[in-house]
């Protein structure tokens, strides 16, 4: 398919803009937009805790873990199947793992302006067709398409985001599809806050004549995050660290299961209160 990451302007060019418009002019998903213009856009935080108008996931942050800083994150996930929710519409998704972008305290009150990630993309054009991708980011600059690395539903895929030095600021991104046997690593500079870590299922930002806004959500398949690791050592993943997906009139619209058994996973369930 044609790479979407490339035709698209930097998210970090109009992070003000989607705030003006989610928040001041009342945008949301659903409305006629173009191709998706980020995936990894930072989180839209709401006036509850635990609620985002664009992820879904877990979220771990520097004040919630006594000043933590994160040098490196990894996680492994089922890509999952998209079908369309509403018929004539175009629906995007994105799974990911990141470091920056999301909440830096329990309560999350507070976020964080970087954010360095890498993931798949789940999306159904208008007449109900799907596509899957793979792609990696640094804010703000914009996704990038991996070529060597396809996605299909149901692939396993893994994940690793390290900086080569703890504090050197020059990272490591690799994406493998462990069922197909391809894997990509990327290095680069970039000047983290190392404040936070996540594991997300996200409707990327969209851009076109009618404005800015959010992808409307398509259905997927019940993906299962696994094998979480922050620097070097299991997750440890908390019920409290879970954020839901709500829409323009407050509705949780996507959530993430408690946490398995070893804490260091998840499902995300799609158009449900819970999972």
């Amino acid at each position: 398919m044609e790479s979407k990451h490339s035709r698209v302007a930097a998210p970090g060019r109009v992070a003000g803009l989607v705030a003006v418009c989610l928040v001041a002019l009342g945008c949301f998903a659903g409305t006629a937009f173009a191709k998706p213009l980020s995936h990894g856009q930072v989180i839209q935080l709401k006036q509850h805790a635990n609620q985002s108008s664009n992820w879904f996931g877990y979220n771990q942050g520097t004040l919630e873990k006594n000043n933590t800083l994160f040098n490196s994150i990894t996680g492994d996930w089922t890509v999952p199947s998209a079908t369309q929710h509403t018929s004539g519409k175009a629906e995007s998704s994105s799974d990911w793992i990141g470091i920056g972008g999301g909440c830096i305290d329990a309560g999350c009150t507070l976020g964080d302006p970087t954010l360095i990630q890498t993931g798949t993309e789940q999306d159904v054009d208008a007449s109900g067709k799907a596509s899957y991708s793979t792609w990696w980011e640094i804010i703000p600059g914009p996704s990038i398409a991996i070529s060597g690395v396809s996605a299909s539903p149901g692939d396993h895929m893994h994940a690793d985001i390290h900086e080569l030095v703890p504090n050197s600021e020059v990272w490591s991104i690799t994406l493998q599809n462990v069922t197909k046997g391809q894997s990509f690593t990327q290095t680069v500079p970039y000047p983290s806050t190392h404040a936070t870590a996540e594991w997300i299922e996200e409707t990327p930002t969209l851009i076109g004549t009618d404005g800015v806004g959010l992808a409307a959500l398509p259905n997927l398949s019940n993906p299962a995050f696994r094998s979480a690791t922050v620097n070097g050592a299991n997750a440890g993943l908390k019920s409290s660290e879970a954020i839901d997906l709500i829409d323009s009139n407050g509705n949780v619209i996507g959530a993430p299961s408690a946490p398995n058994g070893t804490a260091d996973g998840f499902s995300v369930c799609t158009w449900a209160t819970s999972c």
